[in-house]
Formats: C-alpha cells, structure tokens, sequence
C-alpha cells in the first residue's frame, strides 16, 4: 500500500499515515499501537522523516534567488550575476590641526603624517572608536607652523595581509581572512618580489569596460562569514600575476554606524619630518569640522535579493527610471532611499531630463559636492542627450491628534498604556513602511497598532495632518510652491482649512499667517495673509498673496518679502499643515515620508461603558473626528 499525499506535511500528519501503512498489513490489523513500545518507534520514524522533509524543502529553497535565506546562499546567486554585495562603511569626520615647529632644535622643512591611526575618541559608553587614513599625508612648514586642515579620518583598525605568488598553487586565492571590512578603503599594491623597492599600485574594476591587458586591477567578491576574495588580472582583462611576485593589502576593520555622530577626538597618529624623526611635542588639540558620518552595516539580504536582479537588469546602462533607481545605491553606498522621475512627468513638461532624490543614510540631504560627485560617475551610464539633475529631497510630515479610550479596570494608570502606544508608533515611526519615497501611510494599520498597544485600550479617535515646511529666503522678493502629492480636504467652504506658523512681511506689521479661501468649485482657492485680534477672530490684512489647487495639493505664493519667521531649525522655516483628502497618506516622486514623532499626541479618556462605571453611557465623552482645531500652527 502507497502513503497517503504529504502534501502538508506535519509530525502528527506522518504519524498517522504510518500507522495507516502498518494497520494495512494483517500482523497489525487490531494492534494497539498506543499502548506498546511500538508507538515510541512510530515517533522516531515520524520525527526523522518531518526533519529530512523540512531539510529537503530548505535545500530546494535555497538555490532560488526569492526564496533563500541565507546569506551565503544569497551572495552565491548574486554572484552569478555579477552583483557584489555593498560592504560595511566606516563611518568617517574632518579633523584639524596644527604643528608649532619654533621650539625644534632641527627646524623641519615638511612633516608627513603617517597612515594610520589618527586619533581616538573618548569612551562612547563602553566603546572607544580609532580613525585612520589610508595614505601618508604631507605638508610643509610655514613660519614654523605646519597646517594639517580639513583631514578625513575614517573609523577602524588598519590591518595589512601579504601574499606571494606561488608557481606551485594554480587554484591559489587571496582572501582577506577578517571580516567588518570597508571595501572602499582598501590599498593594493604589488612588488616584483618580496626584496623588491619597486611598487605600482593596484585599482578595484567594477566592469571591464576600458579594462586590457595592461590594466593594473582587481576585482573582489563576497564569499563566506562577510570576507572577501580578491582576484587579479589573467593577462587578457588586466596584468597577469607571476611568481614570485608579492601583494601588500591594508585595509580598514570597521564598526559601520556604531561610529556614527562623535565629535571628540585625542591626536594618536605618527608624525614624522623629512628626515624620517618622529615628533611629539608642539601638537595643537584636535578640532572637529564635521563629525563622524556615513558608518553603515554590511548590506543586508533583503538589499540584495531587491538591487541585485535590477543591475543585471540595467546591464549597467541607465535608461529606465528602474535604471537610475538601481545604479544610485552602488555609486553611492550611503543611499538609504532613492526616487527617479523623469522631467516628462512634471507640468511643465522638463524633457531631456531625468531627476533624482536621494536619502543619505543618518543625514538628511547631500551636500553639494556629493551631488557632483555623483552625477560625474553617472556619466558612464547615462544615455547622450539625456541629463541627470540630482535635486533635494522634501519632506512631507504626517502628524496624528488621537484620542485613546481605555478601561479603568484593567491598567494601574493611564500612562502605562501611553507609554505602551508612543513605544509601539516609534517602532512603525522608524520602520521602513515609512522613511522612503514611494511609502503609504496606512491609517487602518495605525489604529489597529494604537488599539493592540495595550489591552486596556478599548478604541481610539485619530485625526490626522499632512506638513511641509517652506524653506524662507528672508529680506528679498520671491515666490514660493510648496506640494504635497496628496489631495486636500476641504473642511469649510468659509476658509481656514490650511494652518501655518508665523512670519512677518514687508509692509505689514505684526505677526501674519496663512489661510484658505476655497472657489465655488471646490477644486481650487486664493490665499490670504491674516492677524489674529484674538484666539479665535481672525483680520484679513492682504488677500490674494497666493492660489492652491485642492486636487493636486499644491500652495503657491506669489512674490512676497518674508522678513523672518517664529520657526528656525538651523534655517527661516514655515510650517504649512492641512488635513488630507485620504487618511492613507503617500509619497510620491520626491516626497519622503515621515510620521513626525514631535507633533503625535495623545489624550487618554476614561470609557465608563467599559470599565462599568457609565453602562448607560450618559456620561461618555465624545470625541470628534473631524475637529479643525486652533487657527494657526
């Protein structure tokens, strides 16, 4: 007799299958298998083959890009395809600092800071953090002061690992036997041998585009526990190594993000002149022009199953806004979230361009040079005539007003159930269904994580809001238009539907916010400058300084002299909220998606019908769902 289908195959399902299979022969027709030592047997054999069944749909998993794992597995498949897993990043600070060379008995000419360790940090809580450089650096002396200005330093230990070539090892490889390393950081150099004071360094290819026979490279892939394997030339895509030809390798053993945001930093580094004479003396303290930034982990497997098939996919040629979208994080390694668009979408049409926004990983925009940098490297991919502009990313905030009912009798005090929801939305806060272009808030969710916070918590009133905020160019003419990639909601035909904090204008004394004044239409409306006489009564003081477009959620301003604004955050802002049409909120193109954990609040209310206190209900307070609030932010 055939077993039964194993089509779900669980312990207790085999079990009894077997016992089916042994009660179809006559010797077992009326056995008790229950009541002997037969049962015990029937275990073991049902347990062995639940465990080789899991092990056989594990290992046919596995050899699939979508369905594996582990990491090894994952690198293996990706490899296939020549994708090489981004490495960990060493997080990295510009440092300063001076030499006074007037008290030396022997006046140096230059002094040559040595690669390295630099400096250390002070203890970050357990932990104390080295910064090297990877080449020596050299200046001169001026008036007995040498000027070591602006130095990147980047987090790690700096380990070297030398090879020789051997005649006798065809299949020899070079693999870095540490993990933790920063790829981008390592130095390869070769030496015709070992006693040999000629050197040429070695560069890392990520293709064989302009790569011959005389290309001084190397490539390098992921193998197993986070290392990696380099591999040389075969004299027909770079030099072909001959023995007994010698590899230095140094690199950088990081700590990723754990680096991130120190600022304080003691001289440890080795400073030598032109002599070769170490100094010590005459070593101002270290100051910080920018702290450490850019420390990132090993990219991790979701990351790579998502980029990997879309590289091969380009054919590293960036075409497609898919193009653009997959290229980005390998040219740039701290992208955290990228959006591409091309100028076509945009109304105006903008053809012949394509526009790029990029979330950097622990910062929130890129500086200038990045972007330049950047837009440089694309050139080797970008389609002729067609032109890349990386432009800032924009933030679009949403703010949440819950009122949280609960049950008296089943929490000691209203703030344990508090803490519980702020715990639970900083989580969703920080998650990636957030935090990305491309992202939906989803409001049911976000209810139904209030209501799971805490078992006391019986239903929850939320409002929700959507924020920009409107970067002020102070003391001059200009125009501004500020969009939201989501429709608005019209609350009151009568106006003051958006909300913003105060600012002064040219012209018009006090303080003056901004309003709504929808057209009969209900699609679009002017806006209004206004002062508040009370809290609640309003005075118009200019009328039609703008328009807004309730479909498109877009505000323009038309040309306004803004003098200064109640709101700075290291730059003039103005707060602009409003309520959306949809409480599933969304970011579309170059809006990044963020639940802003500053302007969450929470009211927790009593339910009488709950706790018993008010089965009747007489005495419940209501909440509304569709409360505008104060006139201004």
């Amino acid at each position: 007799m055939s077993l039964v289908n194993f089509a779900n195959l669980d312990f207790d399902q085999i079990k009894v299958s077997i016992k089916d299979y042994l009660r179809s022969n006559s010797t077992f027709t009326d056995y008790d298998f229950e009541g002997s030592n037969l049962s015990t047997i029937i275990d073991v054999l049902a347990y062995n083959t639940y465990i080789t069944s899991y092990n056989a749909n594990m290992v046919s998993n596995e050899v699939f890009f979508d369905s594996a794992t582990l990491r090894e597995n994952v690198i293996s498949l990706a490899r296939n395809i020549g994708y090489v897993p981004r490495s960990r990043k060493s997080a990295r600070a510009v440092i300063s600092f001076f030499v006074d060379t007037s008290n030396f008995t022997n006046q140096p000419v230059t002094l040559t800071l040595k690669k390295g360790i630099i400096c250390n940090t002070s203890p970050f809580g357990s932990q104390s953090y080295s910064f090297t450089i990877p080449e020596d650096i050299t200046v001169s002396v001026a008036d007995n002061i040498a000027q070591f200005n602006d130095i990147t330093v980047y987090e790690g230990v700096r380990v070297t690992q030398n090879f020789t070539i051997d005649s006798f090892n065809p299949k020899q490889r070079f693999i870095l036997k540490n993990s933790g390393i920063d790829t981008s950081l390592i130095n390869v150099t070769v030496k015709p041998n070992n006693y040999s004071t000629v050197t040429r360094e070695y560069k890392l290819a990520d293709s064989l585009f302009d790569i011959n026979s005389k290309s001084a490279i190397y490539f390098i892939q992921e193998i197993e526990n986070e290392r990696y394997e380099l591999i040389f030339g075969d004299g027909i895509f770079g030099i072909e190594l001959e023995a007994p030809n010698y590899i230095m390798i140094d690199y950088n053993i990081s700590n990723g993000e754990d680096a991130n945001n120190l600022s304080k930093f003691s001289y440890a580094g080795t400073l030598v002149d032109q002599s070769n004479r170490i100094v010590t003396t005459g070593i101002s303290l270290l100051t910080t022009s920018q702290t450490s930034h850019s420390g990132s982990s090993i990219e991790g497997v979701e990351s790579i199953k998502k980029y990997a098939s879309r590289i091969y996919a380009s054919r590293n040629r960036a075409v497609t806004a898919a193009d653009y979208e997959a290229l980005i994080p390998s040219i740039y390694a701290e992208t955290e979230s990228v959006s591409v668009y091309g100028g076509e979408d945009l109304v105006p049409p903008q053809y012949g361009k394509v526009y790029i926004s990029i979330k950097p990983n622990n910062d929130r925009y890129l500086s200038n040079l990045t972007k330049d940098n950047i837009k440089n490297e694309l050139k080797k991919y970008t389609v002729a005539g067609i032109v890349p502009e990386i432009v800032d990313l924009k933030y679009l905030y949403v703010e949440a007003d819950s009122k949280v009912y609960y049950n008296t009798n089943l929490v000691p005090t209203p703030d344990v159930a508090s803490d519980a929801i702020l715990s639970n939305i900083t989580a969703y806060s920080d998650s990636t269904e957030l935090n990305r272009f491309g992202a939906r808030f989803k409001y049911s969710k976000f209810l139904t994580l209030i209501d799971n916070s805490y078992q006391a918590i019986t239903s929850n009133i939320t409002n929700i809001t959507i924020r920009r905020d409107l970067k002020a160019s102070v003391n001059t003419f200009a125009d501004y238009e500020i969009c939201y990639g989501n429709r608005f909601h019209i609350r009151s035909m009568s106006g003051y539907n958006i909300k913003s904090s105060g600012f002064t204008v040219s012209g018009i004394g006090g303080i003056v916010y901004l309003s709504d004044l929808p057209n009969s239409d209900g699609k679009s409306g002017s806006i209004n400058l206004f002062r508040l006489s009370s809290p609640t009564q309003p005075e118009i003081v200019k009328r039609n300084v703008g328009e807004i477009d309730y479909i498109k959620g877009e505000i323009k301003l038309y040309p306004i002299n803004i003098i200064s604004t109640t709101i700075e955050r290291g730059v003039p802002l103005i707060e602009i909220s409003t309520a959306p049409y949809s409480n599933d909120v969304i970011g579309p193109q170059d809006l990044f998606l963020q639940l802003d954990m500053n302007n969450f609040t929470i009211l927790m209310l009593q339910d009488g019908i709950s706790s018993g206190a008010n089965t009747a209900g007489t005495n419940y307070h209501v909440s509304s769902s569709y409360s505008n609030g104060t006139l201004i932010r």
